[in-house]
């Protein structure tokens, strides 16, 4: 049985490439920018040069519990989003990566079934299997440890969910390329493993 799949997971959009220079929005959403996405934008551009860079995105982005998105899901996203590797993303790609961040909160707060703002192990591991992957209780586990905050209850918050299950997405499109008769194995050389994962790294 193949372990992947990707059922009701948010698609990895392109942000659209605005050529030249931004125009200074006056206060009107533009046509395809989400209203939502616009004011956070204006409010962390804080030189107003139509561009925003990871730091500045970061200040736009809490969990449940008020604490800042991690400085490596920042980057990550970040990468994905700015289509001409510049380090910094206009008010297009940033209203893709709105959409993008509000599709995983609703899957988020869906599988959260306590309510706790974290995913536990159990709640993962739901989740993970509703996606579509056919992976055991200790993988979740093994993400767990490895993304919850240090010193508090085991679990993992907003943006650790979408770094882990944006991560495990990427490998398994890398993984399917190599699956070729989709049974969850494949075969393949120490090298092309290492060309696999630092390829498809964000």
């Amino acid at each position: 049985q193949s372990t992947w799949g990707r059922k009701g997971v948010p698609a990895r959009q392109e942000g659209r490439l605005h050529g030249g220079q931004l125009p200074v929005w006056t206060g009107h959403v533009p046509p395809g920018v989400d209203p939502e996405a616009f004011s956070w934008f204006q409010s962390v551009d804080a030189d107003h040069s139509g561009y925003i860079t990871a730091k500045e995105l970061k200040q736009a982005l809490v969990n449940s519990n008020w604490s800042a998105f991690s400085d490596d899901t920042c980057l990550m996203m970040m990468n994905m989003f700015d289509k001409n590797k510049s380090g910094r993303i206009d008010l297009y790609g940033f209203s893709a990566l709105w959409r993008f961040i509000q599709q995983w909160r609703n899957l988020f707060q869906q599988f959260d079934r306590d309510h706790s703002g974290n995913i536990n192990c159990n709640e993962l591991h739901q989740a993970l299997c509703q996606m579509g992957y056919n992976l055991s209780p200790q993988f979740s586990q093994l993400l767990v440890s490895r993304y919850s905050q240090k010193g508090c209850t085991p679990g993992i918050q907003l943006d650790r969910f979408i770094q882990t299950c944006t991560l495990l997405q990427t490998m398994t499109e890398a993984f399917r390329e190599k699956d070729t008769g989709m049974t969850g194995t494949a075969r393949i050389s120490y090298e092309d493993f290492l060309m696999m994962s630092v390829t498809r790294m964000l």
